[in-house]
């Protein structure tokens, strides 16, 4: 089976990219809240702070509205894996030293002693 790293998209990176894209077209926040028909921009200034993304169908609509693929909104971030293994773990059956020295050395982690 072929590796292929789990994508994790980036909301504030997200956020700014839809800020910079906005920008870009000349148009403001009110012609977003307007174009989605919102009461308020709230939703909009938490998508450009990353505080929340768009949802699918919302992400469409902008993709459309700024003449944009929604992969061209959304910037992907590679996940921060921070695995934390307590040393009973390590001498279990199932699991050896072995077994986690390789995961670990194949997710680029270290081992601490205990969970915190």
């Amino acid at each position: 089976m072929m590796k292929k790293p789990f994508p994790v998209i980036d909301p504030v990176a997200t956020g700014a990219n839809i800020v910079r894209l906005r920008e870009d077209r000349g148009l403001t926040v009110r012609d977003l809240q307007t174009y989605f028909g919102f009461e308020e921009p709230r939703a909009i200034y938490k998508w450009q702070t990353g505080q929340s993304l768009p949802t699918v169908d919302n992400l469409y609509a902008l993709g459309a509205l700024l003449d944009v693929t929604m992969d061209e909104i959304l910037v992907q971030t590679r996940p921060k894996l921070n695995i934390l293994v307590n040393e009973q773990q390590t001498k279990a059956a199932c699991c050896s030293p072995r077994f986690w020295g390789r995961l670990t050395q194949l997710l680029g982690v270290r081992r601490k002693s205990k969970i915190i």
